[in-house]
């Protein structure tokens, strides 16, 4: 389990294919003190599992479905990514439980530049929308954000100049994807509302 509270940002050393999907080899500092090969690691809020390690690098594995459901098959040679390690049990949560499975990937329709803020709008496939409300919590490529404006199948957000400069916000533009992961208590509601007018 993750906060959305990102650490650092790594940089894409090598991609290699393997099978249908690929071995990425992450380049980062500060993650690394307590990373180990079997450990989990949010990778633009996607938790994958390293399985290799250096003094300065970390390698993950990805397969079909997750490169299907995110943004992570069009990474490139030296992107930037977000990384976060799980929460700790004796952490503070500054964020919101994100559990590192992302549900699907959105567009970036527009980005603002305000005059202390940026403001973001992103675009997503309808269907999700009942799961994002108002002043909600999601998950933006691993960030934990909240939902400013939301109409028929795009939200906005606003985005401070720290998790401006801290995360790949910054490196962001128009057109690119997003990994989008929706808030798991806001699922658990609809299941058990869903469950109980079944019942009725």
């Amino acid at each position: 389990m993750f906060t959305g509270l990102v650490e650092e940002k790594g940089i894409l050393k090598e991609k290699i294919p393997t099978g249908e999907g690929f071995q990425f080899e992450i380049s980062a500092q500060k993650v690394m003190d307590d990373l180990s090969i079997g450990s989990s690691i949010a990778v633009n809020g996607c938790c994958l599992t390293v399985v290799k390690r250096t003094d300065s690098t970390f390698s993950v594995d990805t397969i079909e479905e997750t490169l299907n459901k995110t943004n992570l098959g069009t990474l490139k040679q030296g992107d930037k990514v977000n990384l976060e390690r799980p929460l700790k049990t004796d952490a503070r949560l500054g964020g919101h439980f994100v559990l590192g499975h992302i549900d699907t990937t959105g567009r970036i329709e527009d980005i603002k530049e305000l005059s202390n803020s940026h403001w973001m709008t992103i675009s997503f496939p309808e269907k999700f929308k009942h799961l994002l409300i108002y002043v909600g919590s999601i998950a933006i490529d691993g960030v934990s954000m909240t939902v400013a404006e939301l109409k028929d199948n795009t939200f906005s957000v606003g985005i401070i100049p720290h998790t401006w400069k801290e995360t790949i916000f910054s490196d962001k533009e128009i057109g690119d994807t997003v990994n989008l992961e929706f808030d798991v208590l806001g699922k658990y509601v609809e299941r058990i509302m869903n469950n109980k007018l079944a019942d009725d």
